[in-house]
């Protein structure tokens, strides 16, 4: 059985964190970790749109990303980038591995070029409006879904 784990990295706001927990607790995501200047439960925003998935998904809170990636790379997890990008995979052709570690960037800028270098793989979701980008919380979902549902 595969084990997703997601990486909330600087995302502002709390209900994005709130829908994350809901959404994680939805699909069987293992572990939240909340890095950067991500906000953390207890809080009320958080709580509100949360409606009780934060005390049932498992989550730890690091500012400091680096600490949390060296810890996953030792347990043997791969770090995968939500991102569009040259370099990016098409989500539907993307095979998993059994310990996967979803990055997400911040709702405005996406994941840092410093932690993009550090993804092992990045994968895109194909965007067919003019936009070209999604609410972090939807992006997480539809992902993490094909990610769990991705059969070998």
């Amino acid at each position: 059985m595969r084990e997703l784990h997601l990486i909330a990295h600087d995302i502002r706001s709390c209900e994005n964190i709130g829908a994350l927990f809901r959404t994680a607790d939805a699909l069987g995501v293992h572990k939240i970790w909340l890095t950067g200047y991500t906000p953390a439960p207890p809080d009320p925003k958080i709580q509100k749109t949360a409606l009780g998935a934060e005390n049932a998904v498992v989550f730890e809170k690091h500012e400091d990303i680096e600490q949390v990636l060296k810890q996953l790379d030792e347990e043997g997890f791969t770090l995968v980038g939500l991102e569009l990008g040259a370099e990016s995979v098409d989500i539907r052709s993307y095979a998993p591995p059994d310990k996967i570690a979803l990055l997400l960037g911040t709702e405005t800028t996406g994941i840092p070029p410093s932690l993009i270098e550090r993804c092992d793989h990045l994968i895109q979701i194909p965007m067919h409006g003019v936009k070209e980008s999604m609410n972090v919380t939807i992006a997480a979902a539809i992902a993490s879904y094909a990610i769990l549902n991705h059969s070998v």
